[in-house]
């Protein structure tokens, strides 16, 4: 009787290490945008336009550390992202002006892309079994929320001690750290005779002229706007918008001392809930159709959206639209991953990935950018947030129409 394969692997558990320490100092750019704008006295437009240059950048650097990766080998690329993303905390404590920020948080960008979903899910998928790769995948994303729980926390008390640019210096040394565990990235490169005598050229042409590989990158376009606007101005919004008044008392029950941090708090939530919604995503992936898991997950964040902006924002409905966003948060990783790796194989996952990813970073972009253009413009988000709720039912309708069964695909 053949050994069953282990789905928890020491490529699985380097992978997570890296995606979480990752993902926590992501997920805390949000934390900063009131300190450096008071600091400056910028508008919110400025520092908004630097977290959005990194999830542009990010975008951008995804195809291409895919391709360093399988070209160079996994762990080049993963030092390589690291190096980038401390280079870039480092010499933007020491940035002063708007442009500065903006220019520097390219290398940020590029350092996320080198140690993120890109690189790190394609060597996990790479070393996962068929039948454990939908659920290794959905771990190793989940590994991503489980930064966010503690990384804007963990930046909201160390602004409470330290000045934001020693917090950019503290998180430098922290991604640096994750270079320890790359030892235990060695993978096996599991691939039919067919997938090894490909070229990437042709492996890239074939998916470029497949119409549902353009609905997947147009429909992952909505996760990016959403992901990105929340994290980086849904701690703003709260503080703003929720106020001083807490007549329920929700706040002290939940041990918080202010609006302010509430904001950090949500974004640890969503982080939270999120470790459950993806792992789930990633079961739920090895049974039943991915385009109709994605369909109902943009489906449900789309209704979650609109419910929120709808009702009085109150600390009660912070947590609660917490709570149902983060069950969704990452949970269309695993699936368009997993999905990508049905339809065209494992060879060039990384790559192929990478530029679906790109739409998902486009969408990053407008939704952080027009987050704080039309903050400055209107003194409220409410009219970003109904332009995400659009892109999200768009999303939902995009992903119907994909061919799941892919004819002339590899087998993954």
């Amino acid at each position: 009787m053949p050994t069953r394969a282990p789905l928890f692997t020491p490529v699985l558990f380097a992978g997570c290490i890296v995606i979480m320490i990752g993902f926590s100092i992501r997920a805390s750019f949000g934390v900063f945008q009131i300190p450096i704008a008071a600091e400056f006295g910028w508008p919110r437009a400025d520092f908004s336009m630097a977290i959005a240059i990194q999830n542009l950048a990010w975008g951008f650097g995804q195809p291409i550390f895919g391709a360093l990766a399988e070209r160079f080998g996994d762990r080049r690329a993963i030092v390589a992202g690291a190096l980038c993303y401390a280079a870039g905390l480092v010499l933007s404590s020491f940035a002063v002006t708007p442009g500065q920020h903006q220019l520097l948080e390219i290398l940020v960008g590029f350092g996320i892309a080198g140690t993120g979903f890109g690189v790190i899910l394609a060597v996990v998928g790479r070393a996962a079994s068929a039948e454990n790769r939908s659920l290794a995948l959905g771990i190793a994303t989940a590994a991503g929320s489980a930064g966010q729980v503690f990384g804007a926390p963990l930046a909201e008390v160390l602004l409470g001690y330290f000045p934001w640019q020693s917090v950019f210096l503290i998180f430098a040394v922290m991604i640096l750290a994750v270079l320890f565990v790359l030892p235990m990235m060695r993978s096996p490169v599991p691939a039919s005779r067919a997938e090894l005598e490909e070229s990437m050229g042709q492996v890239l042409g074939r998916a470029l002229r497949d119409p549902s590989f353009t609905l997947i990158f147009l429909g992952f376009f909505s996760c990016g706007y959403q992901l990105a606007f929340i994290t980086a101005h849904f701690p703003a919004l709260v503080t703003e918008m929720c106020g001083a008044i807490d007549p329920s008392g929700t706040l002290a029950s939940l041990g918080v001392a202010s609006t302010a941090t509430l904001g950090a708090v949500a974004i640890s939530i969503i982080g939270l809930a999120n470790i459950v919604g993806t792992i789930t995503a990633g079961w739920l992936g090895r049974r039943y159709t991915k385009k109709y898991l994605l369909a109902a997950i943009y489906s449900a964040r789309t209704v979650i959206a609109a419910a929120f902006i709808l009702m009085p924002i109150t600390p009660t409905t912070v947590i609660l639209f917490s709570v149902g966003m983060g069950a969704l948060w990452l949970a269309t990783v695993p699936l368009t991953s997993g999905l990508v790796a049905h339809l065209y194989g494992l060879r060039y996952m990384g790559t192929l990935y990478g530029l679906v990813f790109f739409s998902h970073q486009l969408g990053s972009f407008l939704g952080v950018w027009l987050g704080g253009r039309l903050y400055d413009i209107y003194g409220d988000y409410t009219a970003v947030w109904w332009v995400g709720v659009g892109v999200g039912a768009f999303s939902a309708i995009v992903h119907l129409p994909v061919r799941e069964s892919a004819p002339d695909a590899l087998p993954a």
